[in-house]
């Protein structure tokens, strides 16, 4: 699981947005993605944190090499920057969410 926190400059946000949008349903797509999710914090208009879960590293290293991760993150996102957190988390227990074999 890979959360992060991600602040942006001011004047950027709807382009941030935006990107972040385009980049959901293909990246949903990609083999491995488990789920990606974007949220906006609503008192910091800058502020967005963004929830992906692939099912390994290789998943993961793939997502990063992907063509809407050029174009939307490296491209749209990552340039109007201005920091950012990443945790790299563990589950205590199984995922609920998936369904039992």
């Amino acid at each position: 699981d890979l959360p992060a926190r991600a602040l942006y400059r001011a004047g950027e946000e709807g382009r941030v947005e935006a990107a972040l949008r385009e980049m959901a349903g293909p990246s949903l797509a990609e083999p491995g993605s488990l789920d990606y999710q974007v949220f906006r914090e609503p008192g910091e208009p800058g502020v967005f944190m963004l929830f992906e879960r692939y099912e390994d590293e290789a998943a993961f290293r793939a997502h990063l090499g992907t063509e809407h991760f050029a174009t939307w993150l490296q491209a749209q996102v990552l340039p109007h920057l201005q920091e950012r957190t990443r945790f790299d988390l563990v589950p205590l227990a199984p995922d609920v969410r998936e369904p039992k074999s």
